[in-house]
């Protein structure tokens, strides 16, 4: 009887598929397991990540233009490299396109994927195209060069370290409810103008979203090294817990710490919903989430775009979250298919 793949999830496919895999070439520095491959060759050190978008599954175009695609589809690239304390430099795209699109519209994506590079100062050098029977599909592959002793993986988290986040939470997901909500009311009525005003924030975040170059030059002109680093693509609680699994410890991250936008929990409340189930679930925030030694401290308070939300704990103490009031519970990702209560 086959097993279906939802009984693996996202990240227990990857594990089961590639859990033999051994690099056989000493150019191989680090292979699968973090948001970037590691490689060698002579006194050069890159980065290499990919990433891949389909039609209906990561993208709606009834809502998202062909810019912005193009824009977001670089960001989730470079948003890797930066993960792994790297500098985007060059950058390939593979699209797959059905019959249904214009040439015009591919010069709008492709107007959104210069200006992504431009932005982050990396280089368009090729990919390829191909037909598809149905929607559009974008592959993107790109190179960032390291410095060695500044690679930062998901697994050298230490008990103690800090754990800290960028930016804020959750406004990316609540963004994508405003959209789909008015995409459900205008397929009802064609007549209705979609009601956007006032959720510039939450939407931006969603559609076009940004790498944080700004934290990876502050950590880097401060001296600080992360002891282990990810972006949050699919929500604080999961991307925690892979940095904790990975590197083998437990954590505590303290509810009233995590950053939440204004516009965030005003939206939320709009949806009868928890602003921190957004925050720690939602997901395509592409903030970086990073633990430091606890003496580094000093350097990182009164950072105005750098949270510190817990700190990293031994495994025996388990992932826990820790609400203003009341017991700590634990901390589970959308992908063990439960929501954290924080009643």
């Amino acid at each position: 009887m086959s097993q279906p793949i939802s009984a693996l999830g996202e990240f227990g496919l990857v594990r089961h598929l590639t859990g033999d895999i051994r690099p056989r070439h000493p150019s191989t520095v680090r292979g699968i397991g973090d948001d970037a491959a590691i490689l060698r060759f002579g006194n050069a050190t890159l980065a290499v990540t990919t990433d891949t978008m389909a039609e209906g599954i990561h993208f709606d175009l009834s809502y998202t233009p062909m810019q912005h695609l193009g824009y977001k589809a670089a960001v989730l690239a470079f948003s890797d490299l930066y993960a792994m304390n790297a500098v985007p430099r060059q950058l390939m795209v593979s699209v797959a396109v059905s019959a249904k699109f214009s040439v015009e519209s591919m010069e709008l994506l492709y107007q959104g994927l210069k200006h992504a590079c431009d932005y982050y100062e990396a280089d368009l050098v090729g990919g390829d195209t191909s037909p598809s029977i149905t929607g559009l599909y974008i592959s993107v592959t790109a190179v960032g060069e390291a410095v060695p002793e500044r690679i930062t993986y998901r697994n050298t988290a230490q008990k103690g370290d800090l754990i800290c986040v960028s930016g804020d939470l959750g406004a990316a997901y609540m963004g994508l409810q405003v959209l789909e909500r008015e995409k459900k009311l205008f397929k009802e009525d064609a007549g209705i103008r979609p009601q956007l005003e006032g959720y510039e924030y939450v939407i931006g975040k969603y559609l076009r979203p940004e790498a944080r170059k700004d934290i990876f030059r502050f950590l880097s002109s401060a001296g600080l090294t992360p002891t282990a680093m990810i972006d949050i693509s699919d929500g604080l609680s999961s991307d925690l817990l892979q940095i904790c699994c990975a590197s083998k410890t437990g954590c505590e991250i303290h509810c009233h710490k995590i950053p939440i936008a204004e516009p965030t929990v005003r939206t939320a409340g709009e949806f009868y919903m928890e602003p921190l189930i957004a925050a720690l679930n939602g997901g395509d925030d592409y903030e970086l989430l990073f633990t430091l030694p606890v003496n580094d401290y000093d350097k990182l308070i009164g950072h105005p775009e750098i949270s510190i939300i817990g700190y990293v704990t031994a495994p025996e103490e388990g992932c826990c979250l820790v609400p203003e009031h009341g017991d700590k519970i634990e901390l589970k990702g959308m992908g063990t298919g439960e929501q954290v209560d924080t009643d």
